[in-house]
């Protein structure tokens, strides 16, 4: 085994954009204990341009995380302002509705079960998408995000705590009867201390539900490198499902139910990644360019580029679809969401 110093460097401020390449060769490294299994070994699998630091897949229970993992203040700068668009919308027009009327439809999930009045925490709640909705079905919503700029826009009957971590934000003991962790735990910096957090803020047998890109999915192995979710390097650990299983069993949580179809995240995943791996095109370019600008800022890429990306998204749509019913017929979706019960 090894520990080769790596050279420290700085993030550039786009990072959709830059590749990430498989890491072929080199033996096991000596890593700090896994956040889960407390495995000391660990296999390099990716890197990223322009980044010091490299994922690297534990070999005790397949975590995938960055190692080093960045500083503090280097995680912030992954996150511009730009990062959460402009305040309530972060899409174009026509895709900002698509993900709101999705966000809706998936109240009926997130809220099945719950009495009138129940108090539902959503962490990393960003533009509190959810939130507004659930307090029109009388629950009391709260939400802890360490943006405030990413607050913004959110609904007033929500209270949103701006916190560095869920800890800081305070809540009392056993105050919760749902938490929701969407597609925020793979951001964290101590996944396992969040999950610590949430259980001692959740009464006896309050709900969590939690949502992370799938690193053990047949479109992650299918994609590799070129996977859009791999999110890089935003995304400081890469859970596969058995790993997600076992830290939710050791923080105190006993799973209840998975679910493997995600009509917001999965079909545009297998676009994008499809798109990732055709050389010539810009890596996530689909997504930047669906995503929201100030209306003076330039379109990105020249006009055939943006052509060629639309035109692929139309012609994509069909076969995402049916490849994401074949992931989730296979219980190997690309990303999954876990209901679990506070033990």
């Amino acid at each position: 085994m090894s520990e080769a110093p790596l050279p420290a460097r700085s993030p550039a401020p786009g990072l959709h954009d830059r590749a990430v390449s498989p890491i072929l060769a080199g033996g096991a490294l000596r890593v700090p204990s896994c956040v889960i299994c407390g495995a000391e070994e660990a296999l390099p699998r990716f890197e990223v341009e322009g980044i010091a630091q490299r994922v690297v897949v534990c070999s005790g229970c397949g975590l995938g995380s960055l190692y080093p993992l960045p500083s503090d203040a280097e995680i912030r700068a992954f996150y511009p302002d730009d990062y959460y668009g402009e305040p309530g919308v972060k899409f174009q027009g026509a895709v900002e509705k698509l993900v709101r009327w999705i966000g809706e439809r998936h109240l009926g999930f997130l809220s099945q079960g719950l009495p009138r009045g129940a108090r539902i925490l959503d962490v990393g709640c960003g533009r509190g998408v959810i939130l507004g909705a659930l307090a029109d079905r009388g629950f009391e919503v709260h939400g802890q995000e360490i943006s405030a700029q990413a607050a913004r826009g959110a609904d007033p009957r929500a209270e949103i705590r701006i916190a560095e971590s869920l800890a800081a934000a305070g809540y009392p003991p056993a105050f919760f009867d749902q938490v929701v962790i969407w597609h925020v735990l793979e951001h964290l910096r101590d996944p396992r201390a969040a999950l610590l957090e949430a259980q001692r803020i959740s009464r006896a047998g309050a709900r969590l539900i939690v949502a992370v890109p799938n690193f053990s999915s047949l479109q992650s192995r299918w994609s590799g490198a070129a996977w859009f979710h791999l999110d890089l390097p935003r995304h400081l650990y890469q859970f596969p499902l058995r790993a997600l299983r076992e830290l939710l069993a050791r923080t105190g949580f006993e799973v209840e139910s998975e679910h493997h179809f995600s009509l917001r995240q999965n079909p545009f995943g297998w676009i994008q990644s499809a798109l990732n791996r055709v050389q010539g095109l810009p890596r996530n370019g689909l997504y930047q360019l669906l995503h929201e600008r100030p209306a003076a800022g330039a379109a990105p890429y020249t006009l055939g580029v943006r052509v060629w990306l639309r035109a692929l998204l139309v012609l994509g749509v069909a076969p995402a679809l049916a490849m994401t019913l074949l992931e989730a017929w296979l219980r190997s979706g690309a990303t999954v969401h876990l209901v679990a019960t506070r033990k």
